[in-house]
């Protein structure tokens, strides 16, 4: 309970406000749900806003000055021979996995065991294959990405690439952006290669599908557009890669904690970026696939 002041001192002490000490002041009230809304709407759109005139600025540097060639061909190196291994045993089992699954479920219904090679490699050449490898490269690649231009930021060696007159975006950015935009869709290649094979032993050596049957179904119904379907798909994913993780990285902060949360963030938004925009190349290929070879 409040006391009193005492008499002539010409102040006067306030009640307590219920649920806080005398003299304390009252508890701020947290913030509505329409403020919190609105303070993370702003926030996404700053966000990939920035992302937007980072992107912009890499394609200004890309067609006004070409990279280093000092620069360009390790980044070639890490991203793409050195991706190799795991994007190869990723291929071949994708195409192993899909084999089985599929062969389940095409016995329940007669005639469709000669469907079966068409499937599964449209599966891994239209969506499978660019997706699940531009996933590995986004958690193999692009965290290392993030990483290692976060710690750059932080240990300030881009502050002294500005001091020495080098443009950080130029110098770093440039050349792992070019190297995922080219590698990848190489990698995906590969990616499809392994798993049309792991596919085919799987479905003619384990299952006894006729070889001839199958490839010769598959030759029928997957045309070059399958295949430039797929590779444009990875071509973008290696884009979006590459720009969100280096965005990541050359904007970490907070030391040691913040370049792991700069890696992290890479791969989870590069993963939620690489299926948004299949499913809108996805809506694309198809209306344009229409409109070029309209049936009927």
């Amino acid at each position: 309970m409040a006391q009193a002041a005492p008499e002539g001192s010409g102040t006067t002490t306030l009640p307590a406000v219920p649920g806080t000490s005398a003299g304390s002041p009252p508890a701020e009230a947290s913030p509505s749900f329409w403020a919190v809304i609105r303070e993370n709407t702003v926030a996404f759109v700053v966000f990939w806003g920035d992302i937007a005139d980072f992107t912009a600025r890499i394609v200004r540097w890309m067609a006004t000055r070409r990279p280093y060639r000092g620069t360009l061909l390790p980044n070639f190196y890490q991203i793409g021979v050195r991706s190799v291994p795991v994007i190869g045993t990723t291929g071949l089992f994708i195409g192993m996995v899909l084999a089985v699954q599929t062969y389940a479920e095409f016995t329940r219904f007669p005639g469709m065991k000669s469907w079966l090679g068409a499937a599964i490699n449209a599966s891994i050449i239209r969506e499978l294959g660019p997706v699940l490898a531009a996933t590995m490269l986004a958690g193999r690649v692009g965290s290392a990405l993030a990483a290692e231009l976060g710690t750059m930021r932080i240990t300030e060696q881009i502050d002294a690439l500005w001091c020495l007159g080098v443009n950080p975006i130029h110098y770093l950015v440039v050349p792992r952006f070019l190297a995922c935009v080219v590698l990848i869709p190489l990698l995906t290649v590969l990616a499809d290669f392994m798993g049309v094979l792991g596919g085919a032993a799987i479905s003619t050596q384990f299952f006894g599908i006729e070889s001839f049957e199958y490839w010769q179904v598959s030759q029928e119904k997957i045309g070059i557009w399958d295949i430039f379907c797929g590779l444009m798909k990875s071509t973008v994913f290696g884009a979006a890669i590459a720009t969100i993780s280096c965005h990541r990285g050359f904007h970490s902060t907070g030391g040691a904690e913040g370049v792991g949360r700069a890696a992290t963030d890479a791969f989870v938004l590069s993963f939620v970026a690489i299926l948004v925009l299949d499913f809108f190349l996805g809506l694309f290929f198809t209306g344009l696939s229409a409109i070029l070879w309209p049936r009927g």
